[in-house]
């Protein structure tokens, strides 16, 4: 085999690589030899297929599968012998034909950057800490008893926190909602989820009570034909409906799977799962922080650009846009994401950290537990080498941020459970 190597900008390269065409050829015939000692054919007994009959049929697949299989290992042979570091998947461009008893194919791919010594010892990095209170497991039982409450019909008049149903039309410049008739919403008061001025509006009425009001409903209404807009808004009240909240007992626990323990243990899952949740966003937080402050360190960094591509590609297909121009809008983001992983890989490699394989089973039966049927989750992981590796790259990022705040300028900055978990709540 031989290789030259042609550099194609700062990171760019392209190897010419020349293979033995006898090489090919010993390969394919070998696979149609193959072939036909295993090949079914109408006509020909098992195993008996002329070579001929093998070669018509099936001649050109095999040849370009045996093509490209030669070009894959030795384009990882040649790599390996030049010690280059591929970032993404070479362009090849073959003509697949002998030439002088060669064959020859150009592979066109970009490395990956020469980064020097890493030193984090000056980056300044706060860390949020925080932790569970009893008061933060009260407020958990009491948000799981609103998700449980049942609702009675009461004919007093409307307060806060009543579920009431009404039939209403508005009229404003140049528009009614509905065009004919009435709609009917349902809306709990005091929650400000549909319309906090209307539901204001609404307290004081009982069933089958009428009145009108101008109301300047907001953006975010659930009725899009009167997002933003001001309107007279006719209301008929249908029916007024109290909370019903389940007491805290033995009962309450086990209807979420506690059936040893009764309150006592009821508490201490509260306390668990809000201890995990906490764990992972402080996580989050603080690799937020240090990937910003480490990239932010090297803006003179080369990234490739296929790779800033292939990630800005993703961002868009998860955010439902797949255009041209909605991947271009994601390249500076995806920038940023390629620069941190390649310099979380750097400081890895340097400090040889190395992926803990306790912690990826510890992060993969915690996020398993959050389903109904854990095994199966881990099953799944297990099964799908995708998942695993994806998996295995956010254990080895939170063990190289762990280290990254051990070692650099980092302080820490003390939080309330709210604080953390609902931020400008």
């Amino acid at each position: 085999m031989q290789v030259s190597i042609e550099n194609v900008g700062s990171l760019g390269r392209k190897l010419t690589i020349r293979l033995p065409a006898q090489r090919l050829e010993d390969t394919i015939r070998t696979r149609i030899l193959e072939m036909g000692r295993s090949a079914r054919l109408k006509g020909f007994r098992p195993g008996k297929v002329p070579t001929k009959v093998i070669e018509q049929r099936y001649g050109s697949q095999i040849r370009n599968e045996a093509l490209s299989e030669m070009i894959g290992s030795s384009f990882q042979e040649a790599v390996t012998q030049e010690k280059l570091r591929p970032a993404v998947q070479p362009s090849i461009a073959t003509t697949g034909r002998p030439e002088n008893g060669e064959i020859e194919y150009t592979a066109t791919f970009e490395v990956l950057p020469e980064i020097g010594k890493l030193d984090i010892g000056a980056l300044e990095i706060v860390k949020p800490v925080a932790s569970v209170t009893d008061a933060d497991i009260d407020q958990m039982i009491e948000t799981l008893r609103l998700q449980r409450r049942s609702w009675n019909q009461v004919e007093r008049a409307a307060q806060d926190g009543d579920m009431v149903l009404f039939e209403y039309s508005a009229q404003g410049e140049g528009f009614r909602h509905p065009e004919s008739g009435t709609d009917r919403v349902g809306a709990i008061l005091g929650s400000g989820a549909y319309s906090k001025e209307l539901e204001d509006k609404l307290a004081g009425h009982k069933a089958g009570e009428e009145f009108s009001a101008h109301i300047d409903f907001p953006a975010a209404v659930r009725t899009p034909a009167l997002s933003g807009k001001s309107a007279d808004v006719n209301v008929k009240i249908v029916r007024v409906q109290e909370a019903q909240l389940p007491a805290v007992d033995g009962a309450f626990a086990a209807s979420f799977g506690v059936k040893e323990g009764g309150l006592e243990r009821f508490r201490e899952d509260v306390r668990a799962n809000l201890e995990r949740e906490l764990k992972g966003v402080l996580m989050g937080r603080l690799k937020a922080a240090a990937l910003e402050k480490l990239v932010d360190s090297h803006p003179e960094l080369e990234v490739p650009q296929g790779m800033i591509e292939n990630e800005a590609r993703m961002l868009a297909r998860q955010a439902g846009a797949q255009t041209q121009d909605a991947v271009a809008q994601f390249l500076p983001t995806a920038r940023r994401r390629v620069s941190a992983g390649l310099l979380i890989a750097e400081l890895a490699r340097q400090n040889n950290i190395r992926l803990d394989t306790s912690r990826v089973k510890e992060t993969l039966a915690t996020i398993a537990s959050t389903y109904e049927e854990p095994e199966q989750v881990v099953e799944l992981y297990t099964r799908d080498p995708q998942l695993m590796s994806a998996l295995q790259n956010r254990v080895i990022e939170d063990q190289v941020v762990e280290w990254m705040a051990d070692h650099a300028k980092c302080s820490e900055q003390s939080l309330s459970f709210n604080e953390v978990m609902r931020p400008g709540a």
